[in-house]
């Protein structure tokens, strides 16, 4: 059993670049990240539109490490 204020494990941002790659325009890269709303959004737009999908491209790096700075504190 683990405490719940341990840190969780961090995201790859190579396994988020192949998820965006083959499946980004469902938003499962979002999904993976925790990005559940975003997920969502792009599920439902396709991506916004193709634009958001291109946009990830470059701001997959610093999303990871967003996401793994507020994981490492205990946050989701």
């Amino acid at each position: 059993m683990t405490p719940t204020n341990a840190p969780l494990p961090p995201k790859d941002t190579a396994i988020t670049y192949i998820l965006w790659f083959f499946l980004g325009l469902f938003g499962i890269h979002h999904f993976y990240m925790g990005k559940i709303g975003r997920g969502i959004l792009w599920l439902l737009t396709g991506g916004l539109f193709f634009i958001g999908w291109l946009v990830d491209l470059f701001t997959i790096p610093s999303q990871v490490r967003a996401v793994n700075a507020r994981r490492a504190v205990g946050m989701r």
